[in-house]
């Protein structure tokens, strides 16, 4: 069979970052997939740039990982020459140089998140093209487009940290019982003065949507079982 590589691929995943009272929470889901065949089901799509910042990353995997190791090459020469840490905003205007320059060759999206002394928790979106936005959240891959209304009901300013990791778990959930192209199971980040928080939510933990069938009968529950009964047609 040929194949034609220069047909569009589907670059799709679900990418979220909220502020709340005190830092930022950003959280992905975990599909990594090549038109219609999944590549990863367990990709980590959150990338640490430095201590205090993170970003999560969409679109091509290539490009994002890419530009991740550049912008973390250039914030680590930034931290020595200063003797400080880098702020968000300087980390984020470095994804949206590289982003910008180089847009022509580019297909991703990127949120940065992070927190610093100066001005707390903040969240940044880059999206294809190289522009910048900071946002209260932001949300991006192919999976935002089932959750604009969603956000504009749900979040709110002066959320705890517990409302913005619980906002954002169902946020993911959503998508991925929407869009084809996310899922797998859920990551998050929460960065704040205290440091990094990581979490990881199993697909099998997640709520069901809409009429979403319960996994029954799957080859992962004939594996597990001491005593497999054959599958039929």
């Amino acid at each position: 069979m040929d194949l034609d590589l220069s047909a569009p691929h589907s670059l799709g995943t679900t990418i979220i970052g909220v502020t709340y009272d005190g830092g930022v929470v950003l959280g992905a889901d975990s599909r990594t997939s090549t038109g219609m065949y999944v590549a990863n089901r367990a990709s980590d799509k959150i990338t640490q740039l430095t201590d205090n910042v993170y970003i999560c990353r969409s679109g091509s995997a290539a490009d994002s990982q890419v530009i991740s190791d550049y912008v973390r090459y250039f914030l680590h020469q930034h931290t020595i020459q200063l003797g400080q840490p880098s702020t968000v905003k300087v980390a984020a205007n470095l994804v949206r140089l590289l982003s910008y320059q180089n847009k022509n060759m580019l297909q991703m999206g990127i949120i940065v998140g992070g927190w610093d002394k100066y001005e707390g928790g903040q969240i940044y979106s880059v999206p294809l093209g190289g522009t910048i936005l900071k946002q209260p959240f932001a949300i991006g891959g192919s999976g935002s487009s089932y959750l604009y209304g969603f956000f504009d009901q749900a979040w709110k300013e002066g959320m705890s940290k517990d409302e913005a990791e619980k906002l954002v778990v169902k946020a993911v959930s959503l998508a991925i019982a929407r869009d084809g192209a996310s899922g797998g199971v859920v990551r998050t980040v929460t960065i704040n003065a205290d440091g990094v928080t990581k979490n990881f939510y199993s697909g099998d933990s997640l709520p069901l949507w809409h009429e979403e069938l319960e996994p029954h009968n799957s080859l992962l529950d004939i594996l597990s079982s001491s005593s497999p009964e054959p599958m039929s047609t």
